[in-house]
């Protein structure tokens, strides 16, 4: 296992298969995945294949993390840093069981991967999203240091 960064009460360390079932149903939550623009995972298996096939940590020298409890190493999360290669840019985000949500977990996560794109990736920008109706994540982009800049629409063309 890979732990990248500590805090004071997580590691973020990268996703292994055993992660599977969490992943899935973390995902599970329509409460967890309603403000993403993600569906939920229609099976373990599937959450399965999505990490196999999670490359980002090769392709970029980083990624998402599993957010873990360092009392219990219970799989609370993610949180970690995603390069667009579309938009090239880099982006944070987050997501927590609901039952972890207003513990801080999501900012203590978020301020370790900031400083560790800036400080150790060398990352000049980092950009957050969140949907303007998602105040919770807004306020923990704001917590982070984050200023809004602009509103950005994102358009699904049929295929």
């Amino acid at each position: 296992m890979k732990f990248i960064i500590e805090t004071e009460r997580l590691f973020l360390r990268e996703f292994i298969l055993d992660d599977a079932e969490k992943f899935y149903q973390l995902n599970l939550n329509p409460n967890v995945i309603r403000y993403t623009g993600n569906a939920a995972f229609k099976s373990i298996n599937e959450a399965k294949s999505f990490l196999e096939n999670y490359n980002d940590y090769k392709a970029n020298g980083y990624g998402r993390w599993a957010a873990i409890n360092k009392n219990n190493n219970e799989f609370l999360g993610w949180c970690g840093l995603k390069y667009g290669e579309l938009e090239n840019e880099t982006d944070i985000g987050f997501r927590f069981f609901e039952e972890e949500w207003n513990k801080g977990y999501a900012t203590e996560s978020a301020v370790a991967c900031l400083e560790y794109g800036f400080e150790v990736l060398k990352l000049n920008r980092i950009i957050g999203r969140a949907m303007e109706e998602n105040k919770a994540s807004i306020k923990v982009l704001e917590k982070i240091g984050l200023q809004f800049e602009k509103k950005a629409y994102l358009i699904i063309n049929k295929p």
